[in-house]
C-alpha cells in the first residue's frame, strides 16, 4: 500500500511538473515557468564561477566557451518554451478577472449612488447612470466571451508584439466614457415625458457644449492609428526593432520595451486620466449634457497627446557596426586577424529592448564573408558579459576564406547592421 501510495504521489508530480494549466494549482504553468527561471539562474551563475564545467573541455578556454554557450542556449529555450505557455494560460484567465473588474465598477457605481442620494433622493439620473453602466458592462462582457483567448475586453488594446498599447488604451478609456455619456444621455431623453426635458437633454448633445470632448476624443483615436502606422512602417523599413513579449503587463503603460519608465507614455497616460477624471466628475454634475472639457484642459492633452507621438518618431534606430577589432588576451602577442582569432564587433543597438533573455541573445548571429557565427553567450554573476548592445566577440572560423571579408551583426530582432569591411590574413 505505501509503495502504490508513494508511486501515486510520484506520478502526480510528473503530470502536474511544470506544464499544468489548472487555474490555482501551485505546479500551473506559472510555478513551472518560475522554477525554471530560478534553475536557469542558477546553472548560469555556475558557470560564471567556473563550476560545472565537464572535463573534457575544461582545460581549452574557447571549447569550455563553445560548450557553455550551446548548454546555456538549450536550457534558456526551454525556459521561453515555458514562458510562452505562462503566457497563453495567463491570458485565458484574464477575461474572467476583467469581467469581475467590470461588475466590480458597477456595483461601486451603485454604492456610490446609494450613498449620494441619502437627503437628497432618488433621481431619474441616478437610474439612467446604472442602466447605462449595465449596458456598457454587458456589451464588455460579451467581448470577453467572444476574444477569451487572447484577454477578452483587452485584446483591442493589446499591440502586435503582445504588449499593452498605450495609445490603445487611452483611446479606448475616452470612446468607453464618450458612449457611456451618450448611453447616459439617451436613457434620459426615452424616459422624458416633458416636452422641455426632452428640448434639454437634445440640447446637451450639441456641438458648442461638447466640443473639447469631442476633439479630444478624435485626437486620442487618431493618434492610436497613426502610431500604429507609423511603427509598422519603421519596423518594416528596419529603422525599430521590435521583439515580442511572452505575455501583456499593466507596466507596460508605463514602460518602453525594455522594461524601462518611458517619459511619453507616463505623461501621456497621467495627462489623460487627470482630463478623464475631471470629465468624469463634470458628467456626474451635469448628467443632461456631454462633460464641457475647457479647453485649456483639452490643450493640455493635445500637447501630451503629441508629446507622445513625437516620441515614437524619435525612439528606435538601425544597429550600426562602428569597428571590428582582434580581441586580445592578456599575454597575447599583437598581430593581424587569423582565422581562429576572436575579434571584437564595436557599435551600438546590437540587443534590441526586450532582448536581453538569454533565448534572444542566443539568436543573434554575426555573418563574416558568407559564413553565419552564432554569439556565444559568455556568463558573469548576474548577466553575460558577451553580447552586450555596443560589443560582442566572436571567433573567425576556419571556414572563412583568407583575404577581404564584410562583417554584418544580425540582432534577435532580425535586423542587419551596415557591412563593415574586414581583411583576414592567412
Amino acid at each position: 500500500m505505501a509503495v502504490q501510495e508513494a508511486r501515486g504521489d510520484t506520478d502526480a508530480e510528473g503530470v502536474h511538473e511544470g506544464g499544468c494549466t489548472c487555474g490555482d494549482c501551485p505546479h500551473g504553468a506559472r510555478e513551472g515557468h518560475r522554477r525554471a527561471v530560478a534553475a536557469f539562474l542558477r546553472r548560469r551563475d555556475e558557470f560564471a564561477a567556473g563550476r560545472g564545467l565537464p572535463a573534457g573541455v575544461a582545460h581549452s578556454a574557447s571549447a569550455s566557451r563553445q560548450w557553455v554557450s550551446e548548454e546555456l542556449t538549450q536550457r534558456a529555450e526551454a525556459v521561453a518554451e515555458q514562458g510562452r505557455a505562462e503566457g497563453a494560460a495567463w491570458l485565458a484567465r484574464l477575461w474572467r478577472r476583467t469581467v469581475c473588474a467590470v461588475w466590480g465598477a458597477v456595483v461601486a457605481l451603485l454604492l456610490a449612488e446609494a450613498l449620494t442620494a441619502i437627503g437628497a433622493g432618488w433621481t431619474g439620473a441616478r437610474t439612467a447612470a446604472l442602466l447605462a453602466a449595465l449596458a456598457v458592462a454587458g456589451a464588455l462582457t460579451a467581448a470577453c466571451l467572444l476574444h477569451r483567448a487572447r484577454g477578452g475586453a483587452l485584446a483591442p488594446v493589446i499591440g502586435e508584439d503582445n504588449r499593452m498599447s498605450t495609445s490603445r488604451t487611452v483611446a479606448a478609456c475616452w470612446v468607453l466614457f464618450v458612449g457611456y455619456a451618450v448611453l447616459l444621455l439617451a436613457v434620459r431623453l426615452a424616459a422624458a415625458s416633458d416636452h422641455t426635458e426632452r428640448d434639454a437633454l437634445i440640447a446637451g448633445l450639441d456641438l458648442a457644449r461638447g466640443a473639447g470632448v469631442v476633439t479630444v476624443l478624435a485626437v486620442v483615436c487618431g493618434i492610436a492609428v497613426l502610431v500604429r502606422r507609423v511603427v509598422g512602417l519603421r519596423v518594416l523599413a528596419q529603422r525599430l526593432q521590435k521583439v515580442p513579449a511572452h505575455r501583456p503587463r499593466a507596466a507596460d503603460l508605463l514602460t518602453d520595451d525594455s522594461g524601462k519608465g518611458a517619459f511619453t507614455d507616463i505623461q501621456y497616460a497621467a495627462v489623460s486620466a487627470v482630463a478623464l477624471l475631471f470629465a468624469a466628475v463634470r458628467l456626474a454634475r451635469r448628467p443632461d449634457q456631454l462633460p464641457d472639457l475647457p479647453w485649456g484642459l483639452a490643450a493640455v492633452v493635445l500637447i501630451s497627446a503629441g508629446t507622445y507621438l513625437a516620441g515614437k518618431y524619435a525612439e528606435g534606430g538601425r544597429p550600426v557596426i562602428s569597428s571590428v577589432v582582434r580581441a586580445r588576451e592578456p599575454g597575447d602577442l599583437d598581430g593581424p586577424i587569423r582565422t581562429g582569432d576572436d575579434i571584437e564587433i564595436r557599435g551600438s543597438g546590437f540587443v534590441p529592448p526586450g532582448a536581453q533573455t538569454a533565448d534572444r541573445l542566443s539568436r543573434m548571429v554575426v555573418r563574416i564573408g558568407a559564413v553565419d557565427v552564432h554569439v556565444p553567450l559568455v556568463p558573469v554573476a548576474g548577466g553575460f558579459r558577451n553580447p552586450t548592445d555596443h560589443t560582442l566577440t566572436v571567433p573567425v572560423p576556419a571556414d572563412v576564406e583568407p583575404g577581404a571579408v564584410d562583417v554584418q551583426v544580425v540582432t534577435a530582432a532580425g535586423v542587419a547592421t551596415n557591412r563593415y569591411p574586414l581583411h583576414v590574413t592567412e
